[in-house]
């Protein structure tokens, strides 16, 4: 079994940073690409970044600017670096694997974590 685990986030003022870790645990292999989505109060997850496994990023255009997403394979963990943060980056922030593989080569789908909630005051 494989499992995603966030952690860092928190309640912060606006214009603050926080930094969103994200690490897998179990017997891995290896791990494609890597995201973080976040989902507000009455609204739908969206996405915030993605990463490759060697290191290329995708940000919608409304994410560009104040999120970096970075990753340590040694660690099978992805991070998101979160500056000048506003009201309206509060949301409950996942991590998102669509692949992962076990030393077993066993593969697991569309992995998530439990999420970790951002809170930013006005």
């Amino acid at each position: 079994q494989v499992q995603l685990v966030e952690s860092g986030g928190g309640l912060v003022q606006a214009g603050g940073s926080l930094r969103l870790s994200c690490a897998a645990s179990g017997s891995i292999f290896s791990i494609d690409d890597m995201g973080w989505y976040r989902q507000a109060p009455g609204k739908q997850r969206e996405l915030v970044a993605t990463i490759s496994r060697g290191g290329s990023t995708n940000y919608p255009d409304s994410m560009k600017g104040r999120f970096t997403i970075s990753r340590d394979n040694s660690k099978n963990t992805v991070y998101l670096q979160m500056n000048s943060l506003k009201y309206e980056d509060t949301a409950v922030y996942y991590c998102n694997a669509p692949l992962i593989t076990t030393i077993l080569m066993k593969r697991y789908y569309n992995i998530w974590g439990q999420g970790t909630q951002v809170t930013v005051s006005s």
